[in-house]
């Protein structure tokens, strides 16, 4: 198993750090994540421009079909801005979830424009706040004459400002999950963004929203065996992301300790100090090779979904971890919203439940491991 990255794997890596360097530095960064701007429609429509959105689309429907581990070591390179906006949302998770579940008319309507930037994608799952998995879906759909009608409101939906479309999770008259496509423009849709501190998550209603039934993505009764499909391949990549991220905060911390002077020497030279950056290097190479070993064994079609399920607990607790240690080195001055470590922070307490928390995977890759005979409840995804 090598799980070094091949040249054209480190070109793709560079020009995402030249991209970020010249449209997104630090300074931007921070201010959009400190005024809660959640998409910036000049970063998306260049995202677009450069390919990041086709990635997982095939090339049939206006994409580049490009291998995962290939796309996650982009989102390794965004993880280290953090650069905001749906290209996650829409260009890895709706895009597989339509890829993989969707009709032939949806793939040639949806993936093009999500590939274009011209259509945005994003999925509402959660009506129950921080929970996850099919326990957290209430909204209900019904049928009426040829269309269905919803009723709900999704909870800390990322990314739901730029959003043109939300993929519902919803259930039907029998209990059944379904996953609907529904126009944002369409009458009984409301988006209200959160406040507090999380990022970039808004609550999404929709009352009495009547969308024809054919916008029913998959089978009308399978909607979760879908998503789950599209997730085994999206996680991944969204763990690529928090090591970037971790990888930039193990960076301009170890910088400050050598900056930052105290007693006459860097602080680099107290142990207590020392540890703390120990601990966010153990941290991001836990996440860093669970990542990729994961990408390998997809890419290999060896056994992968506890692996999936490790990967997700791992980065979610390293980003968050990371975080926590590199404000005790910072200590006051990285508390401030102008300071990198800031944006971070916001993101990994969002990332952390995002898809459910590390708790919530720890059960799953356990069960992927040891199958029981009697499945229990569902575990929910709060801790």
């Amino acid at each position: 198993m090598d799980l070094k990255i091949t040249e054209t794997q480190q070109m793709i890596m560079d020009g995402a750090a030249n991209f970020l360097r010249k449209a997104a530095p630090p300074t931007k960064i921070t201010r959009w994540f400190k005024e809660n701007t959640t998409f910036v429609p000049d970063l998306y429509k260049n995202a677009a421009e450069l390919g990041w959105l086709g990635m997982m689309i095939p090339e049939a429907y206006g994409g580049s079909d490009v291998s995962l581990t290939d796309c996650a070591v982009l989102y390794e390179a965004l993880g280290r801005g953090p650069l905001p906006g749906p290209l996650f949302s829409s260009a890895i998770l709706a895009a597989l979830v339509i890829r993989l579940g969707g009709s032939e008319a949806q793939k040639q309507e949806l993936l093009p424009a999500i590939a274009k930037g011209k259509a945005i994608i994003v999925l509402a799952m959660n009506d129950q706040g921080a929970f996850w998995g099919p326990d957290a879906v209430e909204t209900q759909m019904k049928r009426d004459h040829g269309s269905v009608i919803l009723n709900g409101t999704k909870r800390f939906v990322l990314d739901a400002e730029g959003a043109t479309h939300f993929i519902c999770c919803a259930r039907d008259e029998a209990g059944q999950i379904a996953l609907v496509l529904v126009n944002r423009e369409m009458s009984g849709v409301s988006v209200n963004l959160c406040g507090g501190f999380i990022a970039s998550t808004s609550e999404v209603i929709f009352d009495h929203v009547k969308v024809p039934a054919e916008n029913i993505i998959g089978e009308p009764n399978a909607g979760w065996a879908l998503l789950d499909k599209a997730l085994q391949k999206a996680l991944p990549i969204l763990c690529a992301y928090k090591v970037g991220a971790c990888q930039e905060i193990f960076d301009f911390t170890n910088e400050y300790t050598r900056q930052r002077v105290v007693f006459g020497q860097p602080i680099g030279r107290f142990q207590r100090v020392q540890d703390h950056c120990v601990d966010i290097s153990t941290h991001l190479d836990s996440a860093r090779w669970i990542t990729y070993e994961t990408l390998w064994r997809i890419e290999t079609d060896q056994p992968s979904s506890a692996s999936v399920h490790e990967a997700k607990a791992v980065a979610s607790e390293a980003y968050y971890e990371a975080c926590n240690l590199s404000h005790k080195v910072h200590a006051g001055p990285g508390t401030d919203y102008d300071h990198p470590l800031m944006a971070h922070s916001a993101l990994a307490h969002t990332l952390y439940q995002y898809l459910g928390t590390p708790i919530f995977h720890k059960r799953k890759m356990v069960d992927a491991l040891y199958p029981r005979a009697h499945q229990a409840a569902p575990v929910r995804s709060a801790e």
